[in-house]
């Protein structure tokens, strides 16, 4: 028979890691997995070695469908000085759309122009299929 002592050894003290490190591997597993990786996109910042006569490609322009609401709640569409009438906001959107399917549309309403017009030109863009609808603060 062995005689119980007051006296441990040493070996007792030991701490067990692995099951700390199966769950720091978990959930380094998870944040990997539920982790999203995006493209973003650069902008060239204009310096003076750049040749300041280079214009922009013409295709910049036809990328964004851009609705002007005016004070009066007058729609100007891409800079036209003259107004659209709510019937042709669909139709202008289908026909920039077909002729650019990777067209945005911008709406840049006036501070006291209606929410009802706002909400208009979203709805028609909406019905049109345009994924991309931004909203522009004015200049």
């Amino acid at each position: 028979m062995k005689k119980i002592s007051g006296k441990h050894k040493a070996d007792d003290a030991k701490i067990d890691l692995t099951p700390m490190l199966d769950v720091v591997f978990i959930l380094l597993i998870f944040f990997v997995v539920t982790a999203t990786f995006l493209s973003e996109t650069a902008i060239n910042a204009a310096s003076s070695d750049n040749n300041n006569n280079e214009t922009p490609p013409e295709d910049t322009d036809k990328k964004n469908i851009l609705f002007e609401i005016g004070p009066n709640n007058e729609i100007i569409l891409n800079g036209n000085p003259r107004p659209i009438i709510e019937t042709q906001i669909r139709s202008n959107i289908d026909q920039l759309k077909a002729e650019n399917p990777a067209a945005s549309v911008i709406i840049q309403p006036d501070d006291s122009s209606d929410v009802a017009t706002l909400v208009m030109i979203m709805d028609a863009a909406r019905q049109a299929g345009m994924a991309n609808i931004s909203i522009v603060e004015p200049n």
